[in-house]
C-alpha cells in the first residue's frame, strides 16, 4: 500500500570473506548491490567473467539435459513448475553429490548428441543404398579399372536405352572402336546402368563417345554393389541400435531429474554470485559493498551480518540519488505491483497506486466479462492452481491471485446481469425439457434488454475513476508541499468538470430521452453548478500557464488549459467499452446457444451430444477471446485514463541479489 522507505548500505571486510557475504545477501534477496563506485588507485575490480561464464556453462547444459529428458520421460509437475523447498541442511547435503549430477548431465547431453549424428547419418546411408540398388546385380566392385590389357567403366545414361542403340550410337561417335563390350546391368524409365569394358588403348575414345552421350559415372565401391548395400543395412541396423540404447540409457536417468534440477539452480546462483564478486570494489586484501535495501529489512540484514568480520554502516540515501522502488502491498493489492511495473513503477514523490487501482481493476474487469458460469470457471480453475501449487514463483502467483479476484468480480457482475453461460439456462429448460419460461434472473437487470442503463453506470464509474485520479494528484502535491499548484490543478478542475457533469444532469432530453432515467436534478441546481464551472474555468485561465512571466502568454495558456476539457469528454467516453465488452460476451454467448439449440432440437440423444460439442467449442472460444479483450481493456482504462490524471512513474524497480533460481528454494533458519 506504499513505496517502501529505502536505505543505503555500506558492507567492508576482508577479501578473504567476500563470497561468505555475497552468499548470505544472495539468501536473503533484499540487498540491490551499487556498481557505480568510481575504481581509484586503492580500489578496483577483480575479473571474474571466466568463473561466472563457466558456471553459467554448466547451467545451460543441465537446463539442455532436463530439455532432453522432458522429451524423452515427460516431468509430472503439471500445469506450473513449483519450486520445491528445502532446508540449509538439506542443501549442504546435496551440493556434494554436484560433481556426480553434474556427469549425469553431460552423460545425457553427450548421448543425445549421439542419437542425433546417428540419426542423421541413417538418411545419408539409406540415399547410397538407393544409389548402390540398380548395380546390385554387378558381381565386381564399382571402383574396379580392369585388367592389365583391359579397362573396365561403369556408369549410367539418362532414361532407358536398348543395347542396340548405345552400340549404334557408339559406332557413329567412334567409328574407329572395334574392341570393346557394354552390358546393361538394369535399365528403368530414368537410367540406365551400363558396364563397359574396352581395351586400354581405346579407353579415351569409348569414354569420349559415352560423355557425347549423357553418361555419368557410378559411385565407386571398394566391394561389389550387393556386399556393400549389405554392409549399409548393416550399419543402419546398428545406428538404430545404438540410438534406442541411448534412449533407454536417457530413459534410465531420468531418476535424476531433480538432481540435475539442484545442480542447475546450484550453478545459475554461483553464476550470479560470482558475476557481483566482479562488480565489487576490492583492494589486495579488502573489499566494499554498497548498495540499498527497504528500511524494513535492515534489522535481519544488521543481526545476519553481525557474526561476520565486517562493518556495515547504514544511511538515508542523498537528495536527489537514483534510488531503487519497492512496493509493499497487502494479498488484495499486491497483483496490481505487476500491473504499475508493466507501465512504469512510481518515482520517489509518487503514491504507490495499487491499492485505489485494485478496486477498479476488479470491478471493471467483471463488469466486462461479466457471466457468472465464466466467473466460476476462472475463480475455481486460479484456486485450484493456487492450492496444489504453493510455492510458485512470486510474479505467477500474484498473476493468479489477480486473476482469482478478477474471476469472483466476473461472477458477482454476471448473477447481477443474469449471465450463466449467456441464457444457457432457458436454453436448455426450452430445447430439452419444453419449458422455456425458466431461466436465471438477474439480480439487477439485463444489459441486453437496458443497454442504456449500463452505458449510464459506465459513464458513472468511468467518471468516478477521474474523479479518483484527481484527487491521489492533490494529494501528492500537497504532500510535496505544492498547496497552491493542488488548488490550480485540481480543484478548478473538479469545479469546471464537475460542474458541467450536474449541469447535464438538470437537462430532461438528455437524462429522459437519450438516457432513460426518471432521476432529473431541478432547473435550480443548473445555474449553481454553471456558475461553480465557470469559476474554476476562469481559475484554470488564470493559472494554467501562471510558470509565464508574460500576462498575454499566460492568459493564452489559460485559455488552451481549459481546452483540456474536451479530454475529460473523450475519457469519459473512453468507459462506454464498458458496456461494449459487457453486451459482446453476453451476445456471443447467445449465438452460440442458439446454435446449438436449434442444431440439438428434436434429435434425442444425437442432438444431446451436438448440442455439447458446440456448447463447449463456442463457449470456450468466447471465453478465451473475451477475458483477453477484458484483461486488455481493463489495463488500458487504468495506464492511459486512470494513470493520465496524476501519475508520471520513472521509478526503477529493486534488482536485488537473489537467488533466481528455477526449481528449488532454501528455506532459511529461523
Amino acid at each position: 500500500m506504499a513505496i517502501l522507505p529505502m536505505k543505503r548500505i555500506l558492507i567492508c571486510g576482508m577479501k578473504k570473506d567476500r563470497k561468505r557475504v555475497l552468499e548470505f545477501l544472495q539468501r536473503q534477496g533484499v540487498v540491490e548491490i551499487d556498481t557505480s563506485a568510481e575504481k581509484d588507485e586503492v580500489f578496483g575490480q577483480t575479473d571474474m567473467t571466466a568463473s561466472s561464464a563457466g558456471f553459467s556453462r554448466n547451467a545451460d547444459m543441465c537446463d539442455q539435459a532436463l530439455k532432453i529428458l522432458d522429451g524423452l520421460v515427460p516431468a509430472k509437475d503439471g500445469l506450473f513448475t513449483d519450486y520445491q523447498v528445502i532446508d540449509r541442511a538439506e542443501y549442504e547435503k546435496r551440493i556434494g553429490l554436484r560433481e556426480e549430477s553434474t556427469a549425469k548431465a553431460k552423460q545425457i547431453v553427450e548421448l543425445n548428441k549421439r542419437i542425433a549424428e546417428n540419426e542423421g547419418e541413417i538418411p545419408r546411408l539409406e540415399i547410397q543404398i538407393e544409389v548402390l540398388e540398380p548395380w546390385k546385380n554387378l558381381d565386381i566392385p564399382l571402383d574396379c579399372e580392369g585388367t592389365r590389357h583391359s579397362a573396365a567403366i561403369a556408369g549410367t545414361l539418362g532414361g532407358e536405352v536398348s543395347l542396340s542403340d548405345i552400340y549404334r550410337q557408339i559406332a557413329e561417335l567412334k567409328p574407329e572402336l572395334d574392341a570393346f563390350d557394354v552390358e546393361i546391368i538394369s535399365s528403368s524409365p530414368e537410367q540406365t546402368c551400363l558396364l563397359c569394358l574396352v581395351h586400354k588403348d581405346q579407353k579415351a575414345e569409348l569414354e569420349d563417345a559415352l560423355w557425347r552421350m549423357n553418361f555419368s559415372k557410378a559411385p565407386l565401391s571398394s566391394l561389389n554393389p550387393a556386399e556393400e548395400i549389405a554392409s549399409l543395412k548393416k550399419q543402419i541396423a546398428d545406428d538404430q541400435k545404438q540410438i534406442e540404447e541411448d534412449r533407454e540409457t536417457i530413459i534410465g536417468l531420468a531418476s535424476e531429474r531433480d538432481n540435475i534440477r539442484f545442480v542447475r539452480d546450484d550453478y545459475a546462483m554461483r553464476a550470479e554470485k560470482y558475476e557481483a564478486i566482479g562488480r565489487l570494489a576490492q583492494s589486495k586484501r579488502t573489499f566494499v559493498l554498497s548498495g540499498y535495501l527497504a528500511k524494513q529489512d535492515v534489522k535481519k540484514i544488521e543481526e545476519g551480518l553481525a557474526d561476520m568480520d565486517v562493518m556495515v554502516e547504514i544511511s538515508d540515501p542523498a537528495p536527489g540519488e537514483d534510488v531503487p522502488i519497492k512496493l509493499k502491498n497487502n494479498k488484495f493489492t499486491s497483483p496490481m505491483e505487476s500491473v504499475v511495473a508493466n507501465y512504469s513503477m512510481p518515482n520517489r514523490s509518487e503514491i504507490d497506486p495499487s491499492a485505489v487501482m485494485a478496486v477498479f481493476y476488479y470491478v471493471f474487469f467483471g463488469m466486462m466479462l461479466s457471466d457468472a458460469a465464466y466467473g466460476l470457471i476462472i475463480t475455481i480453475a486460479c484456486a485450484v492452481c493456487l492450492k496444489k501449487y504453493k510455492n510458485l514463483a512470486p510474479g505467477m502467483k500474484k498473476f493468479l491471485t489477480m486473476f482469482l479476484y478478477c474471476g469472483i468480480s466476473t461472477t458477482i457482475w454476471g448473477f447481477l446481469f443474469g449471465g450463466f453461460f449467456g441464457d444457457a439456462v432457458n436454453v436448455i429448460a426450452s430445447t430439452f425439457f419444453n419449458r422455456p419460461d425458466i431461466k436465471l434472473p438477474a439480480l439487477w437487470f439485463e444489459p441486453v434488454a437496458e443497454p442504456m442503463r449500463l452505458l449510464v453506470f459506465a459513464f458513472v464509474f468511468g467518471i468516478i475513476h477521474l474523479f479518483v485520479g484527481l484527487a491521489i494528484q492533490m494529494i501528492q502535491m500537497i504532500r510535496n508541499g505544492d498547496v497552491k499548484g493542488a488548488i490550480f490543478d485540481v480543484v478548478f478542475w473538479y469545479m469546471l468538470v464537475g460542474g458541467l457533469i450536474v449541469a447535464v444532469m438538470t437537462v430532461p432530453m438528455l437524462m429522459q430521452d437519450m438516457f432513460q432515467l426518471s432521476f432529473i436534478l431541478p432547473l435550480g441546481v443548473r445555474k449553481v453548478a454553471l456558475i461553480i464551472a465557470l469559476l474554476g474555468a476562469v481559475g484554470i485561465v488564470l493559472t494554467a500557464g501562471r510558470d509565464s512571466k508574460n500576462w498575454g502568454k499566460r492568459i493564452l495558456k489559460g485559455l488552451y488549459g481549459v481546452y483540456g476539457v474536451s479530454g475529460y469528454l473523450s475519457d469519459i467516453l473512453s468507459y462506454s467499452r464498458l458496456l461494449a465488452l459487457g453486451l459482446a460476451t453476453g451476445v456471443i454467448a447467445t449465438v452460440f446457444n442458439a446454435m446449438a439449440g436449434m442444431v440439438a432440437k428434436g434429435k434425442g440423444v444425437v442432438g444431446v451430444i451436438l448440442f455439447i460439442i458446440i456448447f463447449v467449442i463456442g463457449h470456450a472460444m468466447n471465453l478465451a477471446i473475451n477475458a483477453l479483450g477484458a484483461y486488455v481493456h481493463t489495463n488500458r482504462l487504468q495506464y492511459v485514463e486512470f494513470f493520465g490524471k496524476f501519475y508520471e512513474g520513472g521509478g526503477r524497480t529493486l534488482d536485488p541479489l537473489t537467488e533466481n533460481t528455477k526449481y528449488y528454494r532454501v528455506k532459511e533458519a529461523k
